[in-house]
């Protein structure tokens, strides 16, 4: 007998069983709604191309202007690069022209600090393509100095946008276990771009062709730029993000892992909309700035100091080479440059970033050292000698820092600043470039052989610097490197023998909110953006 006026039990359990299992049927259809028709290793090559064309881009535009300085056609036009006993000034002209670049390059990155969060990673690189386009069209069509250099100017401030948004939009992208890998594929096309500059500008074409053959590299990253996981959970849309994921491991959507993912972007998201009523966590605990930022910033920026430019083929006239040797030499360098910058796609994500850095940093001291002594001897032995040691540089660059230096900044600091950190990151190597590409022409002028020693010296600092300050990423998930950071605070350690350690909670999961002193996030998947 049921009392008047009120349902039976039984029928109110089915009733919230029925309403429940509707709406696990409506957040399962509209995830299904987003799904992609590209999934796992397939949407990973298309990703990794995509982002990879930006970096070809880079290293295309940077190598042919270095080919392109001693050919003679380029003199013809741009007698200001031309340097001889009559015109010993003209060192100054000649680096300038390249340098030139680095600083719209610093320009762009240093622009990210405002539109990079505001446009998102999509937008910030379609406009930094359509950017290089224009530099491009300017570069092609130059018939003075200036306006050669105004075109650098232009084409380098949308390198500089894309070099400080690729990494992290990749990076994002990327499952920990083959982030490292995938990013320092950029690295490589870095390479082989400065490859096929080289053997292009040396070719009988016109040199404006290979300048123009820039624009089509542009135009394949602004038109297949694609999705950003972290901008749709930003933005609540919560179904678009769980189905990206979904197929970017390959995975059902209501599996384990791919929640715990999603839940850690929630995590990472929560942690940048501290104290915000609008965040998708509410407001949080203060712990939550207890992360060393600023810390994480320093280590960022001080990976990409560690970089240095491309003047191979002027390298190789300072060793009496003559200029069609010289240019031959540098060619077969920027192609074996590429080759050996392969080698460390294959063991980055084995033995690590700490291991790869120093191993290269020794290498390098250790070449300078070398160079530095066969400079002080005359003799074609010591041309030799000196000629194949700057292919040795180049193989311990390739190996432990041409790639590393994009991708360790992009691990390294949590979503909150990750694209004001990218961007200063960036525009530190920019402005390192610059002086280098500056000095090294007048420093070979006055002090010839002791540049070596100069560079030497510069490669020995980067030795304990990464020992003592720079964490292990291997193997961690960019919300794991939160996790690191947040439990060395609490601990008072240094982040270095957190990031060694293998107890480190996995972000996404209960312990790390507690490290993280943030409130548990909802584990399962919710449209609305509420929690569950």
């Amino acid at each position: 007998m049921t009392t008047p006026g009120c349902p039976p039990v039984s029928g109110t359990f089915e009733g919230e069983e029925r309403k429940h299992y509707s709406e696990e049927i409506s957040v399962d259809a509209e995830v299904a709604s987003y799904a992609l028709r590209l999934r796992g290793r397939k949407l990973t090559i298309a990703i990794a191309f995509v982002a990879g064309t930006g970096f070809t881009l880079f290293g295309y535009d940077q190598g042919v202007m270095s080919a392109l300085l001693t050919a003679g056609q380029f003199e013809k036009v741009f007698p200001q690069v031309v340097v001889d006993s009559s015109h010993p000034n003209h060192a100054t002209l000649q680096s300038f022209v390249v340098a030139i670049y680095e600083i719209g390059c610093l320009v762009g990155a240093l622009s990210n600090l405002w539109v990079g969060d505001r446009l998102g990673r999509r937008r910030t690189i379609a406009l930094g393509g359509c950017i290089m386009i224009i530099g491009a069209i300017l570069q092609t069509t130059s018939y003075s100095y200036a306006q050669l250099v105004v075109a650098r100017i232009v084409t380098g401030i949308g390198n500089g946008l894309n070099t400080s948004t690729v990494p992290s939009y990749h990076a994002e992208l990327s499952s920990a276990a083959k982030r490292g890998a995938l990013i320092l594929i950029e690295g490589s096309l870095i390479t082989f771009g400065v490859m096929i500059s080289f053997w292009a500008s040396g070719s009988s074409a016109q040199w404006r062709v290979p300048i123009a053959l820039q624009i089509v590299f542009a135009l394949v990253m602004v038109f297949g730029i694609g999705f950003v996981v972290i901008r749709l959970v930003k933005q609540n849309r919560n179904a678009e993000a769980i189905a990206v994921i979904s197929a970017l491991e390959n995975k059902s959507p209501d599996d384990a892992e791919v929640q715990r993912t999603y839940h850690a972007i929630r995590e990472a998201v929560a942690i940048e909309d501290f104290g915000t009523s609008s965040g998708i966590g509410g407001k949080h605990p203060r712990q939550n700035l207890k992360r060393s930022p600023l810390r994480k910033l320093l280590v960022g920026g001080r990976s990409q100091h560690f970089r240095r430019a491309s003047l191979g083929t002027i390298l190789f006239q300072r060793l009496g080479l003559s200029d069609v040797t010289s240019r031959l030499i540098a060619a077969a360098n920027g192609t074996e440059y590429f080759f050996a910058s392969l080698i460390a796609i294959f063991i980055i994500d084995r033995i690590g970033r700490r291991k790869l850095m120093l191993f290269g940093a020794v290498g390098q001291c250790i070449t300078m050292i070398l160079l530095a002594v066969l400079g002080s001897v005359r003799g074609s032995g010591a041309q030799v000698v000196s000629a194949v040691l700057l292919f040795v540089f180049n193989s311990f660059f390739a190996i432990g820092w041409l790639g590393m230096t994009w991708l360790y900044p992009a691990e390294i600091v949590g979503l909150e600043i990750r694209a004001p950190a990218n961007a200063l990151s960036t525009s530190s190597n920019w402005i390192f470039n610059f002086v280098v590409v500056m000095v090294t022409g007048p420093s070979f002028n006055n002090i010839s052989w002791g540049t070596y020693i100069v560079f030497a010296a510069l490669n020995a600092f980067i030795i304990p610097v990464v020992y003592f300050f720079f964490p292990e990423t291997a193997g961690r998930s960019l919300e794991d490197m939160d996790v690191v950071f947040a439990l060395a605070y609490n601990e008072g350690v240094s982040p270095v023998n957190v990031s060694l350690r293998k107890d480190v909670p996995l972000a996404g999961t209960p312990e790390a909110d507690r490290i993280l002193g943030i409130e548990t996030i909802d584990q399962k998947v919710n449209i609305s953006g509420g929690t569950s």
